[in-house]
């Protein structure tokens, strides 16, 4: 996908993420800074400063700004915080924000959009922390609510959340946009570089099991080393990401005696060039909503291991589907990795069948286009992006 051509004026659009370490919504919003290429130009604001992973995949010649002189997008509620917000918000011409740890800077669009001019705010949810994980928070749900109330569009990748928008959050279908992820499928077909993962060399006889997931407690990574440790036939675990919850992934490793058998590669860009090292993916999450991680392995022709949290039953292929675990069961999770890693033959027929759904039903151009369109139209420029 070629990037977007040079623009003489480029749009400024400021980013409001809890977090930049790579994830699906981090990945995703990098995507979409290469494709606009040279007709946008880029302020990215984080709640965590050194949380930075995703800046690596940002391609070369895209303008992309981490200021550290910006209002913090970490501390309480407060109208003289939000003051500081607005007057930052004059220089841009949209504000993306992105989840709840971007809700206070929508917030202060919203109080303040009546009193002076304020770009517009096209705000995305992809999903919670281990905190809303099973049960959303009532105070966060009214705060939301408010919030949200003058954005010009609410965008969810997933049917879950665009229910929870509607009937929870009580926003209106003319606000709510649903624009499914999307990745470029056709690089997937590739075979796996060698080298691509530094660190890792294939055994005789030995399957192995990969995820990409920042390193959070939602994705309750323990669970799947607890599960991958608990099979009965040779296996590798890798995982590719980074986040503060490493230590403890590496000390529930060393506790079941699968140390040796772990891999940890940091984050690495470009899954394309390395996915298809796996046998089978995996997800232990405890919240999901529609994974770009899901997609990627579809796409290069793998099995998925997961619970049925999100979209994700509805993602993979009815007879990869009929195998995921409920949610929070380890011992589904055990039992879906020990029937794919003990049958070559169902591994190859999965993984064939989400390819091809993948094909089907998640190739990322029509979500940069949708993209496009949408952010154009909240700028009143109708062909950015194009």
């Amino acid at each position: 996908m070629k990037p977007a051509k040079t623009a003489l004026n480029p749009a400024r659009i400021l980013h409001l993420h809890s977090t930049f370490d790579l994830g699906g919504k981090e990945a995703r919003a990098v995507r979409l800074m290469n494709h606009f290429g040279a007709s946008a130009h880029h302020t990215i604001l984080t709640a965590v400063p050194d949380a930075l992973g995703a800046r690596g995949a940002i391609a070369p010649g895209i303008r992309a700004d981490f200021p550290t002189d910006a209002p913090s997008l970490a501390g309480k509620p407060g109208i003289a915080r939000y003051r500081e917000f607005v007057e930052y918000f004059k220089r841009f011409d949209l504000i993306c924000s992105y989840n709840w740890g971007a809700m206070d800077g929508v917030m202060a669009r919203t109080l303040f959009a009546g009193q002076t001019r304020l770009p517009p705010v096209v705000h995305h949810e992809d999903g919670f922390n281990e905190d809303e994980a099973v049960r959303l928070k009532r105070k966060r749900n009214w705060f939301r609510m408010v919030a949200l109330a003058r954005t010009d569009a609410l965008v969810v990748p997933s049917y879950t959340l665009e229910r929870i928008a509607l009937d929870v959050w009580k926003q209106p279908d003319s606000r709510v946009r649903r624009i499914p992820n999307g990745i470029d499928i056709a690089a997937y077909a590739k075979r796996p570089q060698r080298g691509s993962m530094p660190g890792f060399q294939r055994r005789d006889g030995e399957i192995v099991i990969g995820t990409l997931a920042g390193l959070r407690a939602v994705k309750n990574l323990p669970r799947l080393v607890r599960a991958v440790a608990a099979l009965d036939v040779p296996v590798r675990l890798v995982i590719v990401g980074e986040g503060p919850e490493r230590a403890a992934i590496e000390a529930e490793a060393a506790r079941v005696g699968l140390g040796d058998r772990l891999l940890m590669s940091g984050f690495l860009k470009n899954p394309a060039r390395y996915v298809g090292l796996f046998d089978i993916f995996a997800l232990s999450s405890d919240s999901e909503q529609q994974p770009i991680s899901v997609m990627e392995a579809m796409a290069a022709g793998l099995p998925v291991a997961a619970p049925m949290v999100g979209d994700i039953a509805h993602m993979v292929a009815p007879d990869n589907a009929i195998l995921l675990g409920e949610p929070g069961s380890e011992a589904g999770l055990i039992d879906c990795l020990q029937r794919l890693a003990a049958d070559p033959a169902l591994r190859a027929s999965l993984g064939a069948a989400n390819r091809a759904r993948a094909e089907a039903e998640f190739d990322e151009r029509r979500m940069l286009d949708r993209y496009a369109a949408l952010y154009g139209r909240a700028m009143g420029r109708p062909e950015f992006g194009r």
